[in-house]
């Protein structure tokens, strides 16, 4: 059968998010997948499952997580991250660029759409190794991130297909959505290359869900500018942007940040895309504890600026300005327990020394003499008249550098000492598609496309320049809802 009325492409977060609202309301949904399936869901698959909502208390907390025990509550301070602290950092770290009313509906129904996913079987759980430290036996979450799914992307992925199934939503793998079906006024299907043939679908409404365009070399060269081209791809490599592509050439109007992308330290030596084998654990993002030099020796980023859930996703670009595209996060013991797990896998760049002096000259590319001044300069400036205090921004700065670190500052003086050589790893674009308050695409004199919704990464105007760290698979399970839900009403009608 190609005659549904609900097509959704895409087969990642939104867009499972989509086609179970879509089947909620009672429509006959196909999802077309370009991957195969051992490859598919997008960089859903790829992610280590973080996810930002607002919560008022642990009681909120204890719902959606009903495994947790009374001795895991009793020793941990959730704290609260109220809907109003979620919208500031919104503003607050894209420079006050969101676009207010999406979030503002991001921000109002991310609490409810992750209640509504546990009740589709996708499990959650406390972020306690990267989220939260351990202070005289009780764990503090810090930042405003504290569930991630159970398993992870693939964990996230999986639930998800599986609540399809349930529902009788069809996935069609290997199924490359080629261009929309459109009349002149309204999009009437999807025209697909499925088995090597092209095939046409026919739909009531499409909703797509389909990703960025990070794994476009020629796209996020030509939008994100040069030296993009050699960034690494953190997750899919089926992330090209067709979507967007197909959207635009039905009259969509482009919106967001097309110049800005999600891009992390990333392993240096890290494939051109995603390994699943090792998922998100290249990313290398326990920099606050630390210093981070590039290959002339010299600090470029105020590495303690603020919780690392909200300066990761903008320091990739910091990195890939720097000469070979290359940086060196370095720690000494002191902090050695602080670091995330993603510092002790197999596959991972980097060199360990007694000495400060033999660290430097063991970092490949890097002047060695140069690096050993900004250390010790660093060192000198440290104010340790402030306790060190990983839960909290605790002011225990520098004084007197030309980049200051505002927290965490510790000298770098007791061995071993260790530097990881880090990369840009690309995330995602977020340039994207203008939507309205249900999900349907706008063109470019600002009227609904008929039978055009889109959700996730594609979507433009929630991000830029930066993001609070979870939000883009709230953003995605949030739109794909409303989008789906809104598609599912009219294919239905």
């Amino acid at each position: 059968m190609n005659d549904f009325d609900v097509v959704v492409v895409g087969a990642g977060n939104a867009a499972c998010c989509a086609a179970l609202a879509a089947a909620e309301e009672g429509a006959r949904v196909l999802v077309l997948e370009r991957a195969p399936r051992h490859e598919s869901g997008g960089n859903s698959r790829f992610t280590a499952g973080a996810i930002r909502f607002a919560y008022e208390g642990v009681d909120d907390l204890v719902a959606l997580m009903p495994d947790l025990t009374e001795s895991e509550v009793s020793r941990t301070d959730f704290g609260t991250y109220t809907e109003e602290q979620f919208y500031d950092d919104m503003g607050r770290v894209t420079d006050y660029r969101t676009d207010p009313e999406l979030a503002s509906f991001l921000v109002s129904e991310s609490k409810p759409t992750v209640m509504w996913m546990r009740d589709h079987g996708v499990r959650f759980a406390p972020i306690w190794g990267r989220q939260a430290f351990q202070i005289d036996g009780r764990f503090k979450f810090w930042g405003g991130l504290t569930v991630e799914t159970w398993g992870g992307g693939e964990g996230l992925v999986d639930a998800l297909h599986g609540a399809l199934e349930r529902n009788a939503v069809e996935i069609r793998y290997d199924t490359a959505a080629k261009s929309l079906l459109f009349d002149g006024h309204s999009v009437t299907g999807v025209r697909a290359r499925q088995s090597g043939n092209m095939v046409d679908i026919a739909a009531k409404c499409v909703v797509l869900a389909a990703g960025g365009f990070q794994a476009n070399t020629e796209w996020r060269t030509k939008y994100l500018g040069p030296g993009w081209d050699l960034a690494k791809v953190r997750g899919t490599r089926f992330n090209t942007g067709d979507g967007i592509r197909m959207a635009l050439d039905v009259g969509a109007m482009p919106y967001g940040n097309w110049s800005g992308a999600h891009a992390v330290a990333w392993d240096y030596n890290a494939p051109e895309f995603g390994d699943l084998a090792v998922g998100d654990a290249f990313q290398k993002h326990s920099y606050p504890f630390g210093i981070v030099l590039n290959n002339n020796g010299e600090r470029f980023i105020d590495e303690g600026a603020d919780f690392r859930n909200y300066t990761y996703a903008k320091y990739g670009r910091e990195i890939l300005a720097q000469p070979e595209h290359s940086a060196w996060q370095i720690f000494d013991s002191k902090v050695d327990h602080l670091l995330r797990d993603e510092y002790r896998i197999k596959q991972v760049t980097k060199v360990q020394a007694d000495s400060v002096e033999e660290l430097c000259a063991r970092m490949e590319g890097v002047d060695t003499n140069a690096a050993i001044a900004t250390i010790r300069a660093y060192n000198a400036s440290v104010n340790t008249a402030i306790d060190f205090d990983p839960n909290v921004k605790d002011n225990r700065s520098t004084i007197g550098l030309e980049i200051n670190k505002s927290n965490w500052a510790n000298m770098v003086d007791e061995p071993p000492f260790q530097a990881f050589n880090v990369t840009c790893g690309l995330t995602f674009t977020f340039g994207g598609l203008r939507i309205n308050q249900k999900g349907q695409v706008l063109d470019t004199d600002l009227d609904a496309i008929p039978g055009l919704h889109a959700a996730g990464e594609l979507v433009g105007g929630l991000f830029y320049g930066n993001y609070p760290g979870g939000t883009g698979l709230m953003a995605g399970a949030v739109f794909g809802r409303l989008a789906g839900k809104s598609a599912g009403t009219h294919g239905t009608s």
